[in-house]
């Protein structure tokens, strides 16, 4: 065996070279995208109506090879074909045995588990393993032809040995079938008719060995493209043998033949034999003139049972080089009709053979008989039709037959992987929509939330200005009254009159400033800065007349608050000052303040008229709008020696116990 033909062998035992019944290729379903999936779809699909349909032929024939019959698998059968003289061979072809289930429908019956394949050459009697299969480690056989590469093969002699066999369908027994063994050279069955060798065996009228290279095989040709071509047959005389001579229209080198048979009925059961118009005794001869005076025999073909012909009649013969080809029914097929006996003699193509080629396309055909229907011809006989299509080579025909049922088989995959994907995507966008759904209306609440948190602060910000307006300019303009009815009594006395107009005319600023603070609704930040000073000039300014005390500690806290807090405490604390001054009719005041990192307290007490009975807890408005501003809480008692006391409650904020100032408002 040359180099070449190792270097396959290494590759076959590999399990590299099964392009027709290897492994995908393509990546696992379900690590490919849904584009990907349907593109893969699209592609199976589009390339499916390229390929030829799986049709099985009907009627009775040959089955092929069957061998003993064992009660476990594990047995060995061998089948070897012999090839002659070497040969170049690259590819090998297993048609299986198809079996009728009445319920799953055609299937491979006793296709081996675990078999190999073994070629070798008249030197070399041992041979060598060409491929190896092992259950698991391919796809098990369907009805369609196995295929198996093996370019830059020489071999001589081929054998297929089952090591494991599979249970037959209707008993359940372990034993080899086999349908047909084809071993191609280009587009030439090397296998055609070769001498068969096996174990030893009782011999079975449809199953033989010979049958494992007849040429028949259980499909019917099928193609995908081409017109539908109507077979010639016809009746002819019993006396005179029926001739078909071809004129090739130059010479060729023909080494062999094909012919197709008639179409059968496609009604069940069939209306006529499926050997009908075959001659039991078919005469083919060659010659370079018209006359074939100088005729030489190509070959001598004999059909005398159902067993001997098929779909397609498959002869090899020594190579002639001939230009005219003719055919002659010595004992054509007879059949009875009445008492009386039809001959008749036909075929729905006949293909001649040079280097593997059919030379016979399109050449002209004549008869020493006449068609009696119109709707047969001559000429169907070279068009390359037949009722299905086109005729295609033996292996283009058996290699797409292969590549259709391993697409079929992957088809339903890739339609099934997709389908789980739009489930997925469907409940995906179930889903974003409801994720969509409830995103609107999150969206909505927190519009909704935002509304009516604006509206609080509006509300929040109306009541700060309302209360700054009454606590600010009102306090203010009560003050300014107070010291210009304080001037008009210090008239005679320049000094405190003086005293008086400044304090009216620093008030008055102060007021100005307060009122851009309720304008802007919010506190300069210079405002209070030192806040127990302001309140301690305020208590001046607004209860001179009145014996008080302002006693203040923890001011380090009190400087700490925010402007806001300042501002709200220092407003509480004036209004308090003025509802004195207005309402308490008191001649002492007492103020106390006290801030440390957990309260603020502050205490005003007087001892003015107090509060009558009606009026227990009778908080001003005034002051309990600032108390809610400060987030404080306020109470307004009278004591039992006389008097009002008024307490304003706040935490410190939490963030100023750590240094930080925060805004309670």
């Amino acid at each position: 065996m040359n180099l070449t033909g190792s270097i396959c062998i290494a590759l076959l035992l590999t399990g590299a070279a099964f392009p027709a019944r290897s492994f995908s290729d393509e990546a696992p379903l379900a690590t490919q995208s849904v584009a990907q999936l349907e593109t893969r779809r699209d592609a199976i699909e589009a390339e499916l109506s390229q390929l030829a349909s799986l049709s099985l032929r009907s009627g009775a024939g040959a089955i092929g090879y069957r061998s003993q019959a064992y009660d476990t698998p594990n047995q060995t059968e061998w089948i070897q074909i012999e090839l002659g003289q070497e040969t170049r061979v690259d590819q090998v072809v297993l048609v299986p045995t198809i079996w009728r289930n009445a319920k799953t429908g055609f299937q491979a019956d006793g296709f081996p588990r675990d078999f190999r394949l073994i070629t070798g050459t008249n030197s070399d009697t041992n041979g060598s393993v060409l491929a190896t299969f092992r259950e698991g480690d391919y796809p098990q056989p369907g009805i369609a032809p196995f295929i198996i590469d093996c370019p830059g093969t020489t071999a001589s002699w081929i054998r297929f040995e089952a090591t494991k066999l599979s249970a037959r369908l209707f008993d359940n027994r372990y034993d080899l079938e086999m349908a047909e063994i084809m071993v191609f050279s280009g587009q030439e069955n090397v296998a055609l008719k070769r001498p068969v060798t096996v174990p030893p065996l009782t011999p079975n009228a449809s199953r033989k060995d010979i049958y494992l290279v007849d040429g028949f095989l259980p499909y019917l040709m099928d193609a995908a493209q081409g017109e539908q071509s109507i077979a010639m047959i016809s009746t002819v005389s019993s006396t005179n043998p029926a001739t078909l001579e071809i004129d090739l229209g130059t010479a060729f080198p023909l080494h062999g033949i094909h012919l197709h048979t008639v179409e059968q009925s496609d009604t069940v059961p069939q209306s006529f034999s499926s050997d009908l118009g075959v001659p039991r005794h078919l005469l083919v001869e060659g010659a370079d003139t018209a006359d074939f005076s100088d005729a030489v025999q190509l070959i001598e073909i004999h059909c005398t049972s159902i067993y001997e012909t098929g779909p397609i009649l498959m002869r090899h013969f020594p190579e002639a080089t001939c230009r005219h080809v003719r055919l002659t029914a010595i004992d054509p097929f007879t059949q009875l009709e009445g008492e009386i006996a039809v001959k008749r003699f036909g075929f729905a193509e006949i293909e001649l053979l040079s280097n593997a080629r059919n030379v016979a396309l399109g050449a002209p055909v004549k008869a020493n008989f006449a068609l009696r229907n119109p709707d047969r011809s001559f000429s169907s006989l070279t068009d390359g039709h037949n009722l299905y299509g086109s005729i295609l080579p033996i292996r283009d025909w058996l290699n797409e037959l292969a590549r259709r049922e391993k697409l079929e088989n992957e088809l339903p995959l890739v339609t099934a992987e997709l389908n789980e994907r739009y489930v997925r995507q469907q409940t995906k966008m179930r889903r974003l929509r409801l994720l969509a759904a409830l995103l609107a209306v999150g969206i909505a609440f927190t519009i909704l939330i935002d509304k009516i948190l604006r509206m609080r602060q509006a509300a929040r910000l109306k009541e700060r200005f309302a209360a700054d307006l009454h606590d600010e300019l009102g306090a203010n303009l009560h003050a300014i009254g107070f010291l210009g009815s304080h001037a008009k009594d210090v008239l005679h006395s320049p000094e405190k009159l003086a005293q008086t107009v400044e304090e009216i005319n620093a008030l008055a600023i102060r007021t100005g400033e307060a009122a851009r603070y309720c304008i802007e609704m919010q506190t300069a930040k210079e405002n209070h800065e030192n806040l127990p000073a302001d309140m301690k000039r305020t208590a001046r300014r607004i209860i001179a007349q009145h014996a008080y005390s302002v006693a203040i500690t923890g001011e380090e806290i009190l400087q700490t608050l925010s402007p806001q807090n300042r501002a709200d405490l220092f407003l509480f604390f004036k209004e308090s000052l003025i509802n004195i001054n207005r309402h308490a009719d008191a001649t002492e005041v007492q103020i106390a303040l006290h801030a440390d990192e957990s309260r603020i307290n502050l205490e005003i007490r007087d001892n003015g008229r107090g509060m009558g009975a009606h009026e227990t807890a009778a908080i001003p408005a005034s002051l309990q709008r600032r108390a809610k501003l400060l987030g404080a809480t306020v109470s307004v008692a009278s004591s039992e020696a006389g008097g009002t006391s008024i307490s304003l409650k706040l935490k410190t904020p939490k963030k100023l116990r750590f240094g930080k100032t925060q805004d309670v408002s």
